[in-house]
């Protein structure tokens, strides 16, 4: 594996992320925003945020999978979440770990969060993009 996590000391520990992923891969990937579409450009759990962000973390496997890597490849997240406020937090978490029991993963890779007033269409309610290494 390309990517050792890492909590340093003097940051705080957080459950959902490390703070570091140090790289020593050779190739970068880098996967363009996820939304809730399943392969038919369906969306998956409109209203849900739960359902979303696990359909999100689906589709960035699903890439993955598609250049040879998995998801403890991914170095990095950043997510976009419409009207976000801290009280979604919950239904995001458990998304995100429904995605990683599907994807059988406990990696947490540091990822950045941004609330945005809008996605690519009004039932959209998170979008994530990832950058991965790979051996």
């Amino acid at each position: 594996m390309a990517i050792t996590l890492v909590n340093p000391g003097g940051l705080p520990t957080i459950d959902a992320y490390h703070q570091v992923s140090v790289a020593t891969g050779s190739r970068l990937a880098f996967i363009a925003g996820q939304v809730a579409w399943n392969a038919n450009g369906d969306t998956i759990g409109p209203g849900d945020l739960t359902a979303q962000a696990e359909q999100c973390y689906l589709n960035i496997a699903g890439a993955l999978a598609g250049i040879g890597a998995g998801f403890d490849d991914v170095a990095k997240l950043t997510v976009y979440v419409v009207d976000w406020t801290p009280d979604k937090m919950p239904l995001l978490i458990e998304g995100i770990t429904r995605a990683a029991t599907t994807l059988s993963t406990a990696h947490t890779p540091p990822a950045t969060l941004i609330g945005v007033a809008a996605l690519d269409t009004p039932e959209h309610l998170i979008e994530i993009e990832a950058t991965a290494v790979i051996d």
